[in-house]
């Protein structure tokens, strides 16, 4: 295994949460466990690893029903997350931390650990990016209504920090288009995970597609 595709010691953000390369995603951070962790990614320009939890919570919680346990709530994660980058960093005031992260590349966890202090490592394997695919003529109608949906969010004059997408847009990609989609449907977590996690960026868009023409979306 090419060590350029491994990282090593990735820290872990669980979440109820799936993040999509390319899509953007918001934290309040006040647990110890990830206050020291965040401060040292930016600083040093480093990523972070979001995984979408499959059991617990994304704030610890007290188990004394488990005597054999570490004293909180078991936690556990998917296998295939995506690298998070911060943009925007700030401190309101001591012990919270905001932050703006844009989602980067894929990985699958090869093994994980958790720290004393509840903090997840992982060694993991950087997963290819989704092969650049024209979006075919019988898809063509999800990325006009995403077009359409951008078009009326910059007449109504929103921000370009509130803005949920980011650019470039990139209408004819099948992958951007799907991932853009699967950020802003309200679809169950297991769903987003399982359409995040597909290698083929063509089945994602038809699979998105089928959804938004059953919602009438995509007209």
């Amino acid at each position: 295994m090419s060590d350029a595709l491994t990282l090593f010691s990735l820290p872990l953000f669980p979440l109820s949460a799936v993040l999509y390369p390319g899509g953007l995603l918001s934290l309040r951070i006040f647990e110890v466990r990830y206050l020291d962790m965040i401060g040292k990614c930016h600083k040093t320009g480093a990523p972070f690893g979001v995984v979408a939890l499959t059991q617990g919570s994304e704030v610890r919680k007290p188990d004394t029903a488990n005597p054999d346990g570490d004293g909180f709530t078991t936690e556990a994660f998917n296998a295939v997350g995506t690298l998070a980058a911060i943009t925007e960093f700030s401190v309101p005031q001591p012990g919270l931390m905001t932050i703006r992260c844009t989602g980067m590349q894929r990985f699958e966890i090869s093994s994980r650990e958790k720290l004393r202090h509840g903090l997840w490592i992982a060694n993991v394997t950087r997963l290819a990016d989704d092969q650049a695919v024209k979006v075919p003529e019988d898809l063509r109608g999800a990325a006009n209504s995403l077009g359409r949906l951008i078009k009326t969010l910059q007449e109504r004059a929103v921000p370009a920090g509130q803005m949920p997408l980011l650019p470039p847009y990139r209408f004819d990609d099948c992958g951007w288009v799907a991932n853009r989609w699967c950020e802003l449907l309200p679809m169950p977590l297991e769903l987003k995970q399982r359409l995040m996690a597909l290698d083929n960026p063509l089945v994602r868009l038809e699979l998105v597609s089928d959804i938004l023409e059953r919602t009438g979306i995509a007209l």
